[in-house]
C-alpha cells in the first residue's frame, strides 16, 4: 500500500505558515533554452534559487519551524544537511528568534558552511557523508533536547517543499497555460512528492494529469536504483559535484511515494549534469548548482517523451561554490 505523507490540504496550510516571511519567486520561460533543447519541448523555470537562502529549503525549513509547538522551538532545533537545508533551518531560527545546530559532513562545500555559521547556527562536521551527520543530529537531538528537522522524514518538510508547485500551478493558470509536465532532481524527494501531491490535488479542477518525471547523478544513485528495483537499495558514499542529490539511502517518508506516482526515473552522468550548467548560464544567466541543472539535463534526456510540451523545471539553488563552479566553466567536470 503506498504511503502518501501529506495532502493538498497540508500544503495550502505550509503555504500560510510561510508567507509572511517569503515572496513568490519567479516562473519564466526563456526561448534561447527552448531552441537548445530542441523537440519543440517549452521549459518554465521556477526560481528557488532567488530565495533569501538562494535555496528552495527556507521554505522546508520555516515550514517545519513554524509547526512546532511554542516550548519546542524554544528549545532550539538540530539538523543533518549538506548546505541548503542546513541554510533553511538556520534562516527559519533567526527569524523565529531560536538556534539552529547544523551536522555537516566533513569535507563539506566550504560556501555553504560559511552561510550556515553567518546565519547563526552552529555547525558540527562529522562523518563522511550525509547519512552519517544525519546520524550524529539524531544523537544529539537525545542528548541536548532538540528537536531534529530531517530533511525529508518530516510531513512539514515535504508541505512546506510542496509549496514551489502551488505558485507554479498558480501562475501557469495566470498565463493560461497548464504545464503537461515536471522534470525534478531527488535527492531525499520533497520536492517530488510535494509536486506530485498538488497535482494530484488539483487534477479534479485542471481536468488533467500533469506528469513528474525524477532524475539523479549516476554518482548518487540510490533512489533511482531503488524505484527501478521496486524496494530500497544502498549504495555507496556519493560521489557528485551535484551535492544536493548526494545521499545514500531512501526515506521512510517519500520512497513509498516516489515509487507509486514518479512517471519514469533518469540517471544523469556528472559530465551530462556540467553540461547543463554551462548551457543554464548561457540560456537563463543564473547561477546555479549541480541539483538545479540536473532538471535541464534530465529535460534533455527525457526529450523524445516530452516533445510539444510544457515543462517545469526548479532551480532549487544557486550555492555552488568557486571551485566546482570553476571546473565546470573550465570543462574540467
Amino acid at each position: 500500500m503506498t504511503h502518501w505523507p501529506i495532502t493538498l490540504a497540508d500544503v495550502r496550510a505550509a503555504e500560510e505558515r510561510i508567507r509572511p516571511h517569503l515572496a513568490v519567486t519567479p516562473l519564466r520561460n526563456y526561448p534561447l533554452l527552448d531552441q537548445a533543447i530542441g523537440h519543440d519541448i517549452r521549459v518554465y523555470v521556477k526560481h528557488e534559487n532567488h530565495q533569501p537562502t538562494c535555496a528552495f529549503k527556507v521554505r522546508n525549513g520555516l515550514s517545519a519551524l513554524r509547526a512546532l509547538a511554542p516550548e519546542a522551538l524554544a528549545r532550539g532545533v538540530v539538523t543533518a544537511s549538506s548546505g541548503n537545508h542546513g541554510q533553511g533551518v538556520s534562516w527559519a531560527a533567526t527569524i523565529l528568534g531560536t538556534r539552529a545546530t547544523v551536522c555537516v559532513p566533513v569535507g563539506n562545500n566550504p560556501d555553504k558552511n560559511a552561510a550556515m555559521r553567518a546565519l547563526g547556527a552552529e555547525l558540527i562536521e562529522h562523518g563522511p557523508d550525509y547519512d552519517s551527520a544525519l546520524a550524529h543530529a539524531h544523537e544529539l537531538s537525545e542528548s541536548r533536547g532538540l528537536t531534529l528537522i530531517h530533511a525529508t522524514n518530516n510531513r512539514h518538510v515535504v508541505a512546506g517543499a510542496a509549496t514551489i508547485t502551488l505558485e507554479i500551478a498558480e501562475q501557469m493558470q495566470a498565463q493560461g497555460e497548464p504545464l503537461d509536465a515536471m522534470v525534478i532532481a531527488v535527492g531525499g524527494g520533497s520536492k517530488s512528492v510535494g509536486a506530485m501531491t498538488v497535482w494530484r490535488g488539483l487534477a479534479p479542477e485542471l481536468g488533467r494529469e500533469v506528469a513528474v518525471y525524477g532524475v539523479q547523478a549516476e554518482a548518487a544513485p540510490t533512489v533511482h536504483d531503488s524505484w527501478h528495483a521496486g524496494a530500497p537499495v544502498e549504495r555507496g558514499t556519493p560521489r557528485t559535484f551535484a551535492d544536493g542529490l548526494a545521499t545514500r539511502a531512501c526515506y521512510e517518508g517519500t520512497f513509498s511515494a516516489l515509487r507509486a506516482g514518479l512517471r519514469d526515473f533518469v540517471k544523469l552522468s556528472e559530465a551530462d549534469i556540467a553540461d547543463a550548467l554551462r548551457l543554464g548560464l548561457a540560456t537563463t544567466h543564473n547561477l546555479i548548482e549541480g541539483a538545479s541543472a540536473a532538471t535541464i539535463a534530465g529535460v534533455r534526456a527525457l526529450a523524445p517523451k516530452l516533445a510539444g510540451q510544457r515543462v517545469g523545471i526548479i532551480y532549487s539553488g544557486g550555492n555552488i561554490d568557486e571551485k566546482t563552479l570553476r571546473a565546470v566553466l573550465c570543462r574540467e567536470i
